[in-house]
């Protein structure tokens, strides 16, 4: 049995959180304070195949002149931002889904990646990030004289 601590204020918590949401209020990822990091956040897929991984997001209604990609000490950055309606254009809808505002994820890249070969795409709403490998150093013998 593991512990766990007690926060008599989480339901409460998480009813505010609800109530901004349905308000169009960012909500706070847990544990982040008061800084807010995304208004909503893309599906992606990780693949890894012999020469390079690919990042596969799907990010419909964004201009990809509005994506940010960076490679940073091994972690690579996605952010971007969805253009939100107006208020009042709102009111004849009956059910909103679609998400809209900024979104960042970030990702820790293993070692062996090739920083500056990365390449992005973007077709019919899908990014594809291509993030190469780096050749390995193959084993050589060494002759002892």
């Amino acid at each position: 049995m593991s512990l766990r601590r007690y926060n008599p204020w989480s339901l409460f918590d998480q009813l505010q959180q609800e109530i901004n949401q349905l308000h169009g209020y960012p909500v706070k990822a847990e544990n982040e304070g008061d800084v807010v990091t995304s208004d909503w956040a893309p599906a992606v897929d990780i693949k890894e195949e012999d020469h390079c991984y690919l990042l596969i997001a799907d990010i419909p209604g964004i201009d990809p002149k509005d994506i940010e990609i960076h490679m940073e000490n091994g972690i690579l950055s996605i952010r971007g931002e969805r253009d939100s309606e107006k208020k009042t254009e709102r009111e004849g809808y009956k059910r909103i889904e679609r998400e809209h505002g900024i979104f960042y994820r970030r990702f820790t890249m293993p070692e062996g990646v090739d920083a500056d070969g990365i390449e992005a795409s973007n077709k019919h709403g899908v990014l594809t990030v291509t993030i190469p490998k780096k050749e390995i150093a193959k084993a050589r013998r060494i002759t002892v004289n």
